[in-house]
């Protein structure tokens, strides 16, 4: 018996799999119990180095934190959309030395790393006399290197539909502007969301990155914690703190993003060629 894609394991592979996933699974506990007991060995689980996150003033310290990081994460998501939806529009212009412009300002920032970005913005700008606050260098970069990325997904979505759609737009007499806004775009955005929503992701954890720049963010708090030499200088302890919560504020952006998928898809549905 076999699938379309690949032979239906037989009796034999069945095995051979239960085998390893068993053997997989074994090496990753083994692993797991290893981290864990050298961090009792090493005193990580002491009382006097959880002793730190008793007091009120620290979860409120972690909680202006995470507002703060989520506050950057809200404005470089909203502007990596609007940068990536107006250079994509730029990259499928009919004329040449457009689609040339907007593409090398796409191919910039995308070589730009963001944390050099960010460098350059905070650190780079007072020496000619632009004093930028920490908060808008890690907007900034986190839009220009992330907009260019979303910019290079909406357009190979846009390019990945049948040319059919396009020209079944002229037919019914939509200009180029009409048929990119209500046939293409719709459809782009609809096969492209899990890459959008991936990449917003990872502008969520890039805004750790702003801890190098001083901004107060998650990252930037639980160092500063973990570095309280009258608390054992409690590193291990802060890092697991704030790795929870980034792991917490992850989920929760990807159950949003799949309430809004399946509510894009249940939309709907715009002009295609076989309603023209």
């Amino acid at each position: 018996m076999s699938s379309v894609l690949y032979d239906v394991p037989g009796p034999r592979a069945r095995a051979r799999n239960r085998v390893l996933g068993i053997v997989t699974v074994l090496v990753v506990v083994g692993i797991l119990g290893f981290v864990v007991w050298r961090f009792a060995v090493t005193g990580q689980f002491s009382a006097r180095k959880w002793e730190i996150f008793s007091y009120t003033r620290v979860w409120l310290l972690l909680g202006e934190a995470t507002l703060a990081t989520v506050t950057a994460f809200a404005a470089a998501a909203v502007g990596a959309v609007a940068l990536g939806f107006a250079l994509a529009i730029g990259r499928l212009s009919d004329h040449a030395w457009v689609r040339g412009v907007f593409g090398a300002i796409v191919e910039l920032l995308r070589a730009v790393p963001v944390l050099v970005f960010m460098l350059l913005l905070y650190y780079g700008l007072p020496v000619i006399g632009i004093k930028m606050p920490s908060y808008w260098a890690v907007v900034i970069a986190l839009v220009a290197y992330n907009g260019s990325v979303l910019a290079e997904v909406i357009r190979a979505g846009v390019e990945s539909l049948p040319r059919g759609q396009r020209e079944a737009g002229f037919a019914i007499g939509l200009r180029k502007s009409g048929v990119l806004r209500l046939i293409l775009l719709p459809q782009a955005i609809r096969a492209m969301m899990p890459v959008i929503i991936s990449q917003l992701v990872v502008t969520l954890k890039d805004t750790a990155l702003g801890f190098i720049i001083t901004y107060p963010e998650l990252l930037y708090t639980a160092k500063l914690l973990g570095s309280n030499a009258n608390f054992g200088s409690p590193l291990i302890p802060s890092a697991l703190i704030a790795g929870t919560i980034y792991v917490a504020m992850c989920l929760a952006l990807s159950y949003l993003a799949a309430r809004v998928e399946r509510g894009v898809k249940r939309s709907p549905k715009v002009v295609t060629a076989g309603r023209a």
